[in-house]
């Protein structure tokens, strides 16, 4: 059965090639930094909690090294009309392989159908780039090491901080602020919980810089006990719509610095925050509809 194995092994071949053209480069920072990345991929259910934290304090360390530098400037080139076609393939064959694979659970892990459809289009967009453009998967990888030279050790940062709400949810830190709101929430009232838990969401997505880092915070707090046990609210929406809360903080936070901080960068525009600014009047009246559309499916 395919699973995240096989996800594993396609991004730890990515980085891995990664390392392989930077040491060639001679950016050796960078190159280490992308081998440990692919050490992750391929080892990190052999090495145990231990290796993997060893593995984490070391990229931190190559990360706060300065040794890491950024992309080769690229000269510019007109358009070519298939790019954008053959980048809308990975989002579609995501999709298609969802719902296809869904059909056939023995082929592929129920629990990672996304994961794997995602995969496979990466795959299928670099055959077809191959085919039509004449351009060779290695040029893709090495397009790819361009744009993650320049992001640098933020490419990262989603990941950890999905593993510091993981780590925040362990502590209890969702029951200490469920117990909290629920003195503030009027018994009974669908709309102050639900309130709670979209704006919580996008507040501690602000703090914490990643949706996925305050979900499991805010669904111990509010979504589960009270949305789905207490109002008999449906699990999925409860946390699909949450999700959705949380990216309007994202839109709203410079903790989420691979969004909002390093395209300001890499654009070089005057206002560091301009990002952020341009982005506040979608982010808020979404963020509304949101929590009018989680209170409509509850109530």
């Amino acid at each position: 059965m395919i699973g995240l194995g096989f996800v594993y092994l396609v991004a730890g071949s990515f980085f891995a090639a990664c390392a392989i053209l930077g040491a060639a480069d001679r950016r050796w920072g960078n190159a280490l930094f992308h081998a440990l990345l692919a050490v992750s991929f391929f080892f990190g259910d052999r090495i145990g909690d231990v290796g993997n934290g060893v593995l984490v304090l070391a990229l931190v360390a190559v990360a706060t090294s300065g040794r890491m530098r950024r992309g080769e400037p690229v000269e510019p080139t007109s358009p070519q009309g298939p790019l954008l076609a053959l980048a809308l393939v990975i989002p579609a064959a995501a999709l298609g392989g969802t719902l296809l694979f869904k059909q056939v659970p023995a082929l592929v892990d129920p629990g990672q159908v996304t994961l794997v459809a995602l995969a496979v289009g990466v795959l299928l967009a670099l055959a077809l780039c191959w085919l039509i453009l004449r351009r060779t998967p290695v040029e893709g990888v090495r397009a790819g090491r361009r744009l993650l030279d320049e992001i640098g050790w933020a490419a990262v940062m989603p990941q950890l901080l999905a593993s510091l709400g993981a780590v925040f949810a362990l502590a209890g830190v969702g029951e200490v602020v469920g117990g909290l709101v629920g003195g503030a929430i009027p018994d009974g009232s669908v709309l102050g919980a639900t309130i709670a838990y979209g704006l919580g969401m996008a507040l501690f997505t602000v703090v914490m810089g990643n949706a996925f880092a305050a979900f499991p915070v805010m669904a111990a707090a509010v979504g589960i006990p009270l949305l789905v046990r207490h109002y008999g609210g449906d699990p999925a929406p409860v946390a699909a719509i949450g999700m959705l809360a949380g990216f309007c903080g994202t839109l709203l936070t410079p903790m989420a610095a691979n969004f909002n901080i390093v395209p300001a960068a890499l654009l070089e525009l005057k206002d560091r925050y301009g990002v952020i600014r341009a982005q506040a009047a979608t982010a808020l009246p979404l963020l509304l509809f949101n929590i009018l559309l989680l209170w409509w499916v509850i109530r």
